[in-house]
């Protein structure tokens, strides 16, 4: 079986050529018209230079143009090395300078960065991706797809490698994910087994297309011939308005989203009818969260999606038919799911040995969907892919029927008096206020203790509760020596990563400036 990016682009306009593919805006382009700009695009590449294996670089925001370009360095036999949105112009100079990219792709919000990126790398090309003239030292790619002819399709296939996704980088050196075009297609079809995109999905991007939760959608819409309906970046709002308009039908989104959401509609009201597929993950998520979504999408099926970017993404899938408060006498609402068809999951301890079932442990998983590596990092990549076991860092339990609970980052497990607190159980408890916004649980120096648990809230109301009524509120729900001993509450959002994950490693910096953690 020969698996390879572009595969999804030829069926689409085999069977749907006249469907729409994209609406950005007010552009929408057919399966016929993407699939013949993808390969003036990818011949753009190609005469200025674009080898196989080379890598192309693109730091932008959400766009058809954005999902072009996955497609066309794939279709020229690229491989694409998408940037965080999120990023300083430092951390973009050491992925492109580690990668070694070739051609710099930006969108108007990034040239600012040019300068500085040139300065420290030499491209083939810069190229500007969005519409109007391009600017002083980059080329169009709309003029590029404009004046140059189609060229055959020459994608990588299998084991060759299709895309470096930098993951980490919060402290000390990014790690650059190596997917092939195996590992893409695979957990495609591998999750599609238990939760499966219909050929009328229509689709809305809203995470940003540079993380692989967002990339393995564009992957999987285009695999059924669906419709990408993109909004530049998730705001409520964008996502409110795009669903009314367009009538989507599936979204994913991360648990801070759902916070956000709940607050716009709390002041909006809003249609959301449409969406019949809700899929969530990145993230623990907070039963009382998890319920308020489901009441905002009253119409969909939920999912939960669990994995990381070493995995392609998916690992487990909590199916719709286990979000219930109860499903045969115990409740799934917290569980990440069961292990897809095709990929081994286990928990195992440090010397990767099987934990018994209901034992906390590493999570590990095997399967087509495992990363090659890391780029130029053979030794990582070593200790994290071990005879084939991804070890992921996040410590979970398996239940007797298979069921993965996630209890923490085995980087965020708090040791407090010599015992394991885990951060994701407190903030579930501290969740369950219903004045809280959003919160965060670290843990900070403490003479006594060596670590405390430390909770940091965002409320509804500002100064509707105070530390006391908030520890004595968690104390009701889980045992005292895991609730919070001290209390900050915010009037600011907390911080996000570009998927929308909350920066834990921001939120310690002030705690441990001049320390050294005792765990992680």
């Amino acid at each position: 079986m020969v698996f390879y990016l572009t595969q999804g682009l030829h069926h689409s306009v085999q069977q749907q050529p006249n469907r729409e593919a994209t609406v950005f805006g007010a552009r929408r382009r057919t399966w016929r018209e993407v699939t013949d700009r993808v390969a003036r695009y990818a011949a753009a590449l190609t005469k200025l230079g674009l080898q196989r294996g080379d890598r192309v670089a693109i730091i932008a925001l959400n766009s058809d143009a954005y999902l072009e370009t996955y497609y066309a360095v794939a279709w020229a036999g690229g491989v694409t090395v998408p940037g965080n949105i999120r990023w300083a112009a430092p951390e973009h100079l050491y992925a492109l300078q580690d990668s070694e990219a070739s051609f710099l792709i930006v969108d108007r919000n990034f040239l600012p960065l040019v300068p500085a990126l040139t300065a420290g790398c030499t491209f083939r090309a810069v190229l500007f991706l969005d519409d109007g003239e391009a600017p002083s030292g980059t080329q169009s790619v709309q003029k590029l797809i404009a004046e140059t002819a189609p060229m055959a399709d020459r994608c990588g296939h299998d084991e060759e490698l299709a895309g470096i996704f930098y993951t980490g980088g919060t402290t000390g050196r990014s790690k650059g994910v190596m997917l092939s075009h195996g590992n893409l297609i695979s957990n495609f079809l591998c999750s599609s087994t238990v939760s499966p995109y219909g050929t009328s999905a229509i689709f809305l991007h809203s995470p940003p297309m540079f993380h692989l939760a967002d990339a393995a959608t564009i992957v999987a819409i285009t695999m059924v011939a669906g419709t990408h309906v993109i909004v530049p970046f998730f705001s409520a709002e964008n996502v409110v308005k795009a669903v009314e308009a367009e009538r989507v039908t599936a979204v994913v989104l991360v648990p801070t989203m759902f916070g956000m959401l709940k607050e716009y509609l709390a002041k909006n009201p809003g249609d959301l009818g449409s969406v019949t597929r809700v899929t969530y993950g990145a993230s623990p998520i907070s039963e009382a969260l998890l319920r308020d979504a489901m009441a905002m999408f009253p119409n969909a099926a939920f999912s939960q999606a669990y994995g990381q970017t070493e995995l392609s993404p998916a690992a487990t899938i909590l199916e719709p038919q286990f979000h219930k408060v109860e499903e045969g006498g115990k409740s799934y609402l917290r569980s990440a799911g069961r292990a897809i068809p095709g990929v081994d999951v286990k928990i195992i301890d440090e010397d990767m040995n099987e934990c018994p079932r209901g034992t906390v442990g590493e999570i590990a998983a095997r399967g087509p969907n495992a990363m090659l590596g890391y780029w130029k990092q053979p030794e990582l990549t070593a200790r994290t892919k071990v005879d084939g076991w991804v070890r992921t860092g996040d410590a979970g339990y398996m239940d007797e029927d298979g069921f993965v609970f996630l209890v923490d980052r085995v980087k965020d497990m708090i040791v407090s008096g010599g015992e394991n607190v885990y951060s994701a159980e407190v903030e579930n408890a501290v969740s369950a206020h219903p004045m809280v916004a959003e919160c965060a649980v670290i843990g900070v120096p403490d003479e006594k203790w060596g670590e405390r648990v430390h909770a940091i809230v965002r409320l509804i109301e500002p100064g509707a509760l105070t530390q006391e009524g908030m520890i004595a509120h968690c104390k009701t729900l889980i045992a005292g020596y895991k609730c919070p001993r001290s209390v900050e509450f915010r009037t600011d959002p907390l911080p996000l990563s570009g998927a929308g994950k909350i920066l834990k490693t921001e939120l310690r910096k002030p705690f441990w400036e001049g320390q050294t953690r005792r765990v992680g």
